[in-house]
């Protein structure tokens, strides 16, 4: 699977790359139109940062209709969302604990979201659980695989006992 492309983004390249999520592909005008309109920039301005995120990889243009350029995003919400998380966590060490509890200091993150992250993560244990045992399960009734000695452990070998 290919990794998903990862660009550092500014605050208000990711308002106009959420405004291009939402909208799929769209020219500069549409885009502009999408952002909150109390606070929103300047065409020229829009226009400027989407030719900044098309340099980065992270829009492409798709097409033209008359004169304007029609782009679409190439970088996903995810990996954007992973990116500004992994650079959070960096800020506190790679330590999501200590991130934690920040959040839990500033009133920002409650008993509450802590028990529905206790959730998430339990059901996601059980699909992995299920997911490893059933896998093991068909690898066992299909074949038997050697490993070599000097080989890390996890990693196995290119040859098979069938």
């Amino acid at each position: 699977m290919p990794r998903e492309k990862q660009v550092k983004l500014t605050k208000l390249e990711l308002e106009i790359m959420g405004a291009m999520w939402a909208l799929g592909s769209a020219s500069v005008r549409e885009i502009q139109e999408q952002l909150p309109e109390r606070r929103r920039p300047a065409y020229t301005t829009v226009q400027t940062i989407i030719y900044r995120l098309e340099e980065k990889g992270a829009v492409r243009r798709v097409k033209k209709v008359g004169n304007a350029h029609i782009f679409e995003a190439v970088v996903t919400r995810k990996a954007a969302h992973s990116r500004l998380i992994d650079e959070l966590l960096n800020v506190f060490g790679g330590s999501p604990r200590l991130l934690m509890a920040q959040l839990v200091e500033t009133g920002r993150l409650t008993l509450e979201d802590l028990r529905d992250v206790e959730t998430t993560l339990a059901s996601l244990e059980s699909r992995k659980t299920k997911s490893v045992s059933h896998g093991s399960q068909q690898n066992r009734s299909l074949r038997t695989t050697t490993v070599e000695p000097n080989r890390e452990p996890g990693k196995r070998s290119g040859r098979s006992v069938r």
